[in-house]
């Protein structure tokens, strides 16, 4: 496992090195990132609509639901581009580290974004959706629409195998694909070195001594 981890930082160094390498002035880059992040932001939302709630396009509120996506689009990417910066920040102190313990726990803070994500998709929807119900001169309750979408999340945690509790896990996971990108790089990268280091392992080494006849 030794051998996975340090296969693991070198191709992480890799990655981080083409990064400052090629990311330019942050005054270019940072327009470039956010701009990034709402466009994927709202493929996934309408990619999550499309797949699980289709008929919500088909009814009188299927304006709200175009609108929505201003507003999830925008804040999405302001969570998305904030975790971004402190991906990298947690990158650079995990290949700072010299324990393996220390590596693999500042990696695993991406997880814990993954979380604050979720819980960033409950308030853009309740947010995002209480701005949009003003614009339309139909104003709700800031506070209804935060009961109905936790009421939701724990109606999900409780019975996820039921229909409509399963759409709206689905639409979570889809909705969450921007903040997951660094934890997927994470494993992408740990399962790629544990596959090097298997087939390095498995393939006969070459031997380096000269052949005897050859002399």
């Amino acid at each position: 496992m030794i051998g996975v981890i340090a296969t693991w930082r070198d191709a992480l160094h890799q990655v981080l090195d083409l990064y400052e390498r090629k990311r330019g002035a942050i005054q270019v880059f940072f327009p470039i990132l956010f701009l990034f992040f709402i466009v994927l932001n709202i493929v996934c939302y309408w990619w999550a609509i499309y797949t699980a709630f289709p008929q919500y396009m088909m009814t009188h509120e299927a304006s709200h639901y175009i609108k929505l996506q201003i507003p999830v689009g925008i804040f999405g990417a302001l969570f998305d581009s904030l975790s971004f910066f402190i991906t990298i920040w947690i990158i650079r102190r995990a290949l700072a580290s010299t324990k393996t313990s220390e590596y693999v726990f500042h990696l695993s803070l991406d997880l814990v974004i993954a979380v604050l994500a979720t819980l960033w998709v409950l308030f853009v929807f309740t947010f995002g959706g209480w701005i949009i119900s003003l614009w339309e001169s139909a104003p709700e309750e800031l506070a209804q629409r935060g009961t109905k979408y936790t009421n939701r999340a724990v109606q999900a945690l409780q019975d996820p195998t039921g229909r409509e509790n399963a759409k709206n896990i689905y639409f979570g996971m889809i909705m969450g694909v921007s903040a997951a990108l660094p934890t997927c790089l994470h494993l992408f990268l740990f399962f790629l070195s544990l596959f090097r280091k298997l087939k390095s392992s498995l393939l006969p080494s070459r031997n380096t001594e000269p052949d005897p006849q050859e002399k």
